[in-house]
This record gives structure tokens, sequence and C-alpha cells, in this order.
């Protein structure tokens, strides 16, 4: 017993004189949302975080890693239980994967109270962007208006007079129209919020075609966009009042479920498929040849994420103990990504440009997205301003 006390004391001196050991592995819980109709971006960020770390030959950081996997089912309650049990019984050193920002808001306080650093492969509420902003929350995907931002300066660009908005009634739903309004300056014919996970839109159709707008614009993740957009399209308004969407309503996991029905249709995007840079080349080809499937801007975020937090635990030489060497490494590593360039801002959300996609048909009858032009450079969100870390 004296001897192990002795020992005890030598490792706190260590300690508190700045040495701190390497780990000898690193523990990584992914919660996301992996059942229910949202089940299909929660899949897409642990395939795309999974092939990353594959791709890295089963370490980050050059530290052998262990992915501890749950199912938060698009549940707070379910999530706060997975959080408890990461950080008390699992001891995980490194958090990611949420995709809901009313989840992301709901764990984040423990994670933050725990020092336990969070690296958001897609939740990016704007309370964490500003003022609420914290040493231990990193986004690597976007802050939640971002994408939305640039649809507005989209069509407002293009001159459309007047426009109806749709989305679901969370704290996303609310950052995304935020977000549009901010850029589109022209007349909105209605605003309608639904209830998160419906999945019949009729009602919304009627008031959508009762607002008699130029355009509609719509964010509505996973399976909700699916089913408004194949019950949209059924209606006859498609051609008639199109649909503007960000990259989320527009993506693969939806143009697969919702088929010729989507040509046509413009989305935004921090990243497109035919991005053309090695990192890149290697996701999309390995993606398709792992899952059978088009990578969404999901995948790719859960891919980026494992590429910063690599990079990030081997700035420190493992060290992750070491909070404040790591908090640096994430703030300012130069991680590869497979979107090509961005850096992390004051409040550690992205600085990165947008691009537009348009869903197109192929030479096979099928249909996909293909990209159009890039709208908007290195762009800040609205909230780091508020952020005095």
């Amino acid at each position: 017993m004296h001897h192990m006390k002795k020992i005890a004391l030598g490792c706190a001196m260590l300690l508190a004189a700045g040495v701190v050991p390497a780990a000898d592995a690193l523990k990584i819980g992914m919660m996301t949302t992996l059942s229910g109709p949202a089940s299909g971006l929660g899949i897409d960020i642990r395939d795309g975080f999974d092939l990353a770390v594959k791709h890295l030959g089963g370490k980050l950081g050059g530290l052998p890693t262990e992915v501890i996997t749950a199912d938060d089912a698009q549940n707070p309650d379910t999530a706060k239980q997975i959080t408890e049990r990461f950080l008390k019984k699992d001891k995980i050193d490194i958090a990611t994967g949420v995709v809901f920002s009313n989840i992301m808001l709901a764990v984040a306080p423990a994670f933050i109270g725990a020092e336990t650093f969070y690296i958001s492969a897609n939740a990016g509420p704007s309370q964490l962007a500003g003022e609420g902003c914290s040493p231990y929350f990193f986004n690597v995907a976007w802050q939640n208006d971002n994408l939305h931002e640039a649809m507005g300066k989209r069509v407002q660009d293009q001159g459309i007079k007047s426009v109806a908005l749709l989305a679901p009634n969370y704290p996303a739903g609310k950052d995304a129209l935020t977000g549009f309004k901010r850029f589109y300056k022209g007349d909105i014919a209605d605003e309608i919020y639904s209830k998160l996970g419906q999945l019949d839109y009729s009602a919304e159709i009627a008031q959508i075609r009762a607002a008699g707008a130029d355009a509609v614009y719509i964010f509505l993740p996973g399976g909700m966009g699916i089913n408004f957009i194949k019950q949209y399209a059924q209606s006859g308004m498609m051609k008639k009042v199109p649909i503007f969407a960000p990259g989320f309503s527009g993506d693969e996991d939806v143009v697969k479920a919702v088929g010729p029905a989507m040509e046509g249709l413009y989305n935004t995007t921090h990243w497109y498929r035919e991005m053309d840079n090695p990192a890149n080349k290697r996701f999309v080809a390995d993606f398709e040849k792992e899952t059978g499937r088009l990578p969404t801007l999901y995948a790719s975020q859960g891919y980026d994420a494992a590429l910063l937090i690599d990079a990030a635990v081997k700035a420190v030489g493992g060290k992750v103990d070491d909070k404040a060497a790591l908090r640096k490494a994430f703030e300012t590593v130069k991680a590869p990504s497979v979107r090509g360039e961005y850096r992390l801002g004051n409040n550690h959300y992205p600085i990165q440009p947008y691009y537009l996609r348009q869903v197109v048909k192929n030479a096979d009858g099928s249909v996909s997205n293909k990209f159009v032009a890039k709208v908007m450079d290195a762009h800040v969100d609205a909230y780091a301003k508020d952020c005095k870390m």
C-alpha cells in the first residue's frame, strides 16, 4: 500500500511539472442518430468517420483508436444518458457525431463541464457559435445558418421576387430561415414551421400554393425532406413554384429516395463530390466501394472530423490529457480535408467557401448532384463577433 502511494505521488508530481505522458490509446465517443426517419444522416456521419479511421490504419494521431458508437435515436433524454456513460464509464477522450441541434444543445453542457473536447461533424447551433462558444466545442461542418445564407444570396442574385419558407420547428430550423433572410431581401410570402419529424405535408403544400410565391425555400433534413419533395412533386407544384434548398435537403440520400422528380432542384453546400483534391478523390471512391452509395455532405463531414482529430492528436504527440495544448492544436493545425481549404474562426466554427449544386439527369437516366458555381468565399458566420473566448 505504502509503495502504491509513492507511485501515485510520483505521477502527481510529474503532472504538476507539466510532463504529460502520451496516451497509449484513443477513445472516441460517436453518438449519432442511427434509427428513425433521419437515421441516414447519422449512418453517413458514422461511415465517413469510420472510413477515415480505416484509411489511417486504425489510428488517429498515431494512437490505436477505439470508436464507441451509440444511437441517440433523435431523443434528448437518450442522448443525455449516453453522454453520462461516455464520460463516466467509457472515459472517452473526444466526442463527435451529433446530427440534430436540439440534441447538441442538450448534451453540450455535460461535455464542456467535463472538459471533454467535442468535435461536431454536423450540428452547428447559433447558441454555441456566439456568446455560448466554448474552448471545448469545435465544429468541422458549418454554422447552422451558413448553407441557408448561401442560398439566400443566390436567390437574391437571381432576382426572385417572393419566396415561401418552410422548416421544422427546432433550433436549426429557426437558424436556417434566419440565415436565408439575412441575405434574401425580397418578399417573404409565408414562413411556415412544421413539426420536427413530420412526414405528411399536405397542409403545408396547400399553404405554399395559397401564398402565391415565385419559389419555395425548404430546410427539411432526412425523411422529412424526402417526404415533402415526393408529395410536392406529386401535387404538380414542382414546375410552378420551384424548390430551392440547402445541401441537406438536396443531397444524394434524398435524391436516391425521390428519384427523377428531383431533377432541376438547386441546393447549396460547402462540399461537392467532384472536388478535385487527393483526399476527396480517395474518400469518394472508397466510400462508394465500401457502402454501395454515393457520399453525402454528412459523410464528408464525418470523414473531415476524423482527419481533424488525427492532425490535432498528432500535433500534441498523443498527449491528449494536455488540454491546453490539444485545444491549441485543434484551433491551429492544418488538417487535410475533402473540401479543400477551411480554417476555424475565433469561435471554433469553419470559415470556408459555399457552392451551388443542381440535381441533373445522367446518361443512364438516374439523377445526381452536379457542381454549378461558387456562391461565397471564406464566409464567416454572423455570431462569431459575439464569441469572447
